[in-house]
């Protein structure tokens, strides 16, 4: 019986390696593609230069116009999973310091200026350090870890050469912690939302505690919401929502509201179901271009809906965008400059993939975009069975990164 379940599972390998490799023709000018050396877990854009976290143990500064390496950040011994950026002062809006966390289970702090090394801050996490989020008025640095714990983090004084101070703690979660998101709502209070492999979001009322030296912060849990079957992939709050993506196959939007988690989910949106899992999400409500569009990403495939009413979304069209799974997505507003000399504006929309490409879209195009090839595309075919040798989630991911396409 275990031989032939291996069979299975070998012939479905090799069909949707034999799928991708033919979509990977198909697709080789689409998008604007900028090949990279590695896989790329997380990215963030700010004026045409991409920042890219890879699982090469390195992070990658790039210039999206040229396509061209600026500069590569180097210090991580394991994939590199999560970026984050803050200024040196609290409540400044410069972003003068990366953060990245990584695999190795450091934090490091490096000057965005001149791309160096500030501190490190070994085994932040007992695991790998998944997620980081920045609380830029607060001196506020969150993380996630595989470990299953949320950790605080002092950066009020980031140029400090020395280990970031440890603010405090949350151990509630039962599953690693995949991502964060927030907001301040005060100069010494915060809303927290975390995400985890189980599927299990949680709401906190973070709070400073000044009379405690050093000063601590302190979590109060506000509700839990379990909604989704499993995984929790990404998460973004903002005007009164908090949108998911998650490995159970749907994207779904939920209103934030002081209300028992029941009663919100019953006035919550129909789930937008997937043909696989949903690796990201980009709600450009929650950008600067303020649109009333949520752009998902499932297997390697790009979906836009019109959220404009958002109890009743529209598809609007879906692209093939790479030939693996897309990792993240981000909004450019691109610059270019006419042949009338004027400089003129755009958005655009940046993707990344496990094919190691960053890829490039009009938001016009994926507005309304052309309508698909008749060919199947490997998005269609049924998911591979998982090795039984392969039952550890750490294990499965770490194999999905370092594998060779």
């Amino acid at each position: 019986m275990v031989e032939s379940e291996n069979f299975l599972v070998s012939e479905a390998q090799l069909n949707l390696g034999q799928a991708r490799k033919e979509k990977a023709q198909r697709l080789k000018g689409v998008g604007e593609p900028i090949e990279l050396l590695g896989k790329p877990l997380s990215i963030d854009i700010h004026d045409g230069i991409a920042w890219i976290a890879e699982n090469t143990t390195v992070v990658r500064k790039l210039d999206l116009e040229t396509g061209k390496t600026l500069k590569v950040l180097k210090g991580h011994t394991g994939p590199v999973a999560s970026l984050a950026f803050c200024p040196k002062q609290p409540g400044d809006k410069k972003r003068e310091i990366i953060i990245t966390g990584s695999w190795d289970r450091s934090i490091k702090v490096w000057n965005l200026a001149t791309q160096q090394l500030i501190s490190t801050t070994p085994n932040a996490h007992l695991d790998f350090v998944k997620s980081l989020h920045v609380f830029p008025k607060l001196g506020l640095l969150v993380s996630g870890g595989s470990d299953k714990i949320i950790r605080f983090w002092d950066i009020s004084n980031p140029e400090s050469r020395e280990p970031l101070r440890n603010m405090g703690f949350i151990s509630s979660h039962t599953r690693p912690v995949e991502c964060l998101d927030g907001h301040s709502t005060s100069d010494d209070t915060a809303s927290l939302y975390t995400g985890d492999t189980m599927g299990v979001i949680k709401a906190w009322q973070l709070n400073k505690e000044k009379d405690s030296t050093p000063p601590r912060w302190t979590a109060t849990l506000k509700h839990t919401y379990d909604h989704h079957r499993t995984r929790i992939n990404e998460l973004r709050y903002g005007n009164g929502y908090l949108w998911t993506a998650s490995a159970d196959d749907t994207a779904q939007v939920i209103p934030s509201t002081p209300e028992d988690p029941s009663a919100t989910l019953a006035k919550a949106p129909k789930p937008l179901v997937h043909p696989v899992a949903v690796r990201a999400l980009l709600p450009l409500d929650l950008t600067d271009l303020g649109e009333p569009y949520l752009i998902t990403a499932a297997g390697d495939v790009l979906r836009t809906y019109d959220v404009s009413t958002i109890d009743q979304p529209e598809l609007l069209g879906q692209v093939d965008a790479h030939w693996h799974d897309i990792t993240s997505i981000r909004l450019w507003n691109r610059a270019t400059t006419g042949e009338d000399g004027k400089t003129r504006v755009e958005p655009w929309i940046v993707t990344t993939s496990l094919d190691r490409t960053i890829r490039k879209w009009k938001l016009s195009y994926l507005l309304n975009p052309p309508p698909p090839l008749a060919i199947i595309a490997n998005s269609n075919l049924q998911p591979v069975p998982e090795e039984a040798a392969l039952t550890e989630e750490e294990e499965r991911e770490l194999a999905e990164l370092m594998e060779d396409d």
